[in-house]
This record gives C-alpha cells, sequence and structure tokens, in this order.
C-alpha cells in the first residue's frame, strides 16, 4: 500500500447490460432495501462479534484497534498522510510506535477508513476482507493487522507496501518503465497468489483481480490486496458460485458478466487481462486510443499468436529490452487465460509453473535503473 494504494476508481462495480438474473422475478427495490436491513441486523457491530463472526477459521490473530488508536497513530488521520482513496473512504499511512501495545515492535501501516461508504455492500465488503485474510496467510497476499468496529467506525489496518500498486507504476508518466524482468516477476508474484487461493483447503476466487490490487514492496515482490468481493469457491458436485454481478468492466470474465456464475476459472481470465497490461504497457479500458483498440482483451487477443506482429504489441518503452522466446511464452499464456471457453483456460497452479522458469536468476533480480 504504497503512494497510490487504492485510487480513486479502485472499486468499481462494472455490471454487463446483457447480465441475466438468476431469480425467477425482478425483486423490487423496496424489497431489496428490507432484505438489506435484516442482513445488516446480522452484521457484528463490535469486535467481540467481529470475532464470533471469524469462528473456527481464526487462524491469524488481529488486533482490535479503538478509533482514538488509529488517530494517534494517523496523527489525527492527516492529509498529509493520505496515500489513496476511493468510493470506500481515504487510506491513510501511520505508524504504530514501539511502546504501543506490549510486545509490539513499531511498524508502518496501511489504515483503510471505511467512512465513505456506510452502506449494507460497503460493510459486507469491510468484514470479507477481515474474514478472508484474518484466516489466509501466504507471502504474496498482504497481511492484515487488524480492524476498528466501533460505533459507525469500520477500518482495516495493514502491513505498510512502500512500492505502491501495479497499476500505479506500470502507467505511471514519470517513473522509469519498468524492466521486463521485473514484469515477469509481478506476474509470478501475483499467480502464486492466485494459484493459493484457489488451493486453499476451502478454496477461495479473488473475483477483483486488476493492477491496482496487486500491491508490491520494494523488492517488486507482488501482493493481492483488497478482499472485499473475494468469495468462497464452490464445494462439493457444485460447478460454480451464483452471485450478484460484480467487479471491474474490462477485467471481469465475459462468462460471469452474462450470467452471474463465478469460477476460478474467472480470476484466470482476469489474470491474462493483467499479464497482457504488463506486456503492452495499455490499460485494459482506454478510451483516449481508436475505438477498436479501446478495449485491450478484443485488441490484442487476435494479435498474441501472430509470432511476426507479437513486437509490435509490445511496450514501446522497453525499446526492445526483452527475450523473444520469454515474450512468446508470456503472449501464449495471456491467449490461453483469456480463451472464450472458461473450461479451456489453464489453472493458476499451471500458470505458475509456465511462469517460474522465466524467472531472471536471483543475482539478476534487481531493481530498474535510475
Amino acid at each position: 500500500m504504497g503512494n497510490c494504494c487504492y485510487p480513486a476508481n479502485s472499486s468499481i462495480h462494472g455490471v454487463s447490460s446483457n447480465a441475466k438474473s438468476e431469480s425467477p422475478k425482478v425483486k423490487s427495490p423496496s424489497l431489496v432495501k428490507e432484505e438489506e436491513e435484516k442482513e445488516r441486523g446480522k452484521l457484528p457491530s463490535n469486535p467481540e462479534e467481529v470475532e464470533s463472526f471469524r469462528g473456527e477459521f481464526a487462524a491469524n490473530s488481529l488486533i482490535a484497534f479503538t478509533f482514538k488508536e488509529l488517530r494517534d497513530i494517523t496523527k489525527n488521520f492527516r492529509k498529509d498522510c493520505i496515500l489513496g482513496g476511493g468510493g470506500f473512504g481515504y487510506v491513510y499511512k501511520g505508524i504504530i510506535a514501539e511502546d504501543f501495545r506490549k510486545g509490539m515492535q513499531s511498524l508502518e501501516v496501511a489504515v483503510k477508513v471505511h467512512d465513505g461508504d456506510k452502506s449494507f455492500q460497503g460493510h459486507r465488503e469491510w468484514l470479507a476482507e477481515v474474514i478472508f485474510l484474518g484466516q489466509l496467510s501466504h507471502p504474496n497476499l498482504v497481511e492484515l493487522i487488524g480492524y476498528c468496529c466501533e460505533d459507525d467506525h469500520r477500518v482495516l489496518i495493514y502491513r505498510f507496501m512502500a512500492g505502491g500498486s501495479v497499476e500505479a507504476i506500470l502507467f505511471s508518466k514519470v517513473l522509469f518503465p519498468l524492466p521486463w524482468d521485473i514484469r515477469l516477476k509481478i506476474a509470478f508474484g501475483a499467480a502464486k497468489g492466485l494459484a493459493f487461493l484457489h488451493e486453499a483447503k476451502k478454496p477461495v476466487i479473488f473475483r477483483d483481480f486488476k493492477t491496482s490490487n496487486v500491491l508490491l514492496d520494494l523488492e517488486y515482490n507482488a501482493k493481492l490486496s483488497d478482499f472485499g468481493l473475494a468469495k468462497d469457491g464452490p464445494v462439493g458436485d457444485d460447478s460454480h458460485v451464483s452471485t450478484r454481478i460484480m467487479g471491474t468492466y474490462g477485467y471481469a470474465a465475459p462468462e460471469y458478466m452474462m450470467t452471474g456464475h463465478l469460477t476460478a476459472m474467472s480470476d484466470v481470465y482476469s489474470f491474462g487481462v493483467v499479464l497482457l497490461e504488463l506486456i503492452t504497457g495499455r490499460k485494459c479500458l482506454d478510451k483516449s486510443r481508436p475505438a477498436n483498440e479501446q478495449r485491450l482483451a478484443d485488441w490484442a487477443l487476435p494479435l498474441l499468436r501472430q509470432k511476426k506482429n507479437l513486437v509490435g504489441i509490445v511496450d514501446p518503452r522497453l525499446d526492445g529490452h526483452y527475450p523473444l522466446k520469454a515474450l512468446h511464452k508470456t503472449a501464449m499464456l495471456a491467449y490461453h487465460c483469456l480463451n472464450p471457453n472458461p473450461k479451456a483456460r489453464p489453472l493458476m497452479r499451471d500458470i505458475v509453473e509456465i511462469l517460474e522458469p522465466l524467472q531472471p536468476p536471483a543475482e539478476d533480480d534487481g531493481k530498474p535503473a535510475v
């Protein structure tokens, strides 16, 4: 969670105009509101209820912060401590001092304050992060330190990610372009994070994988962040999970946008889009480009199998500094991830195996030259 870990558009809930309702009858707005109010009453309103919600799956110990403590940590939520923001509110950088609590060491944190969205959905997304990051731990997932559930305050406290988001760095107009090796390192780390979620004892579908939700440390190790839309995967004989259609247009898998049927293959499609962004240096949606190039996946997909034309879609800022063999393999991987048939897409564990041999030797795994 660096300088722009939660950009202004970090939580766009895209719904396709062709989306089909899974319900036989369309519910009236008043009925939906009534049902949400009933569900809201079941959501936790204090730390004790949060811990009860977490229950037996609370594998990670989380700190229940008071709002007063968070004021101290963020210097009273000073404007110069703001890292980014969105519809939910703002993210602040803070420092937990050594004498904050017994046994705690000094720690830089990112404090995500959900004061911009106090809706039922906003509260539910806050709780989803607490539950998922409170039970999951992996080098390629952000670390949740704790939370605040006090009165109307809903806050999440993470370990600070000094490298910022992949989106902020990849598309920056002032920073040096990311070298090819670093881009592959980011893809590899993100793939390992998704594979861990999909292969967990209770599988998890991330549902909102995109460059703004991949954060970096100073060594460019990728960590998945923002689990607000994550869902438990299908179990037993179920092939999918039926959900409200939520995510980010351009990254969300077309079959999910059409039906609301969510599977691990939905994440694989999103990974393919991010892989395209890393290859091309283009955003998944860019309305400043010609009409046929505005949606990255539609424009690039037919070009990925054309070796002769492949160099023409690579980020020109790389200035040819990439191995052609690795480029071809990465392009073919993106092509398979974006297959219109979700059953034909590779599993995330297979993607990890494909990317691993493309990683540079450890001694060459450095930072971009300045």
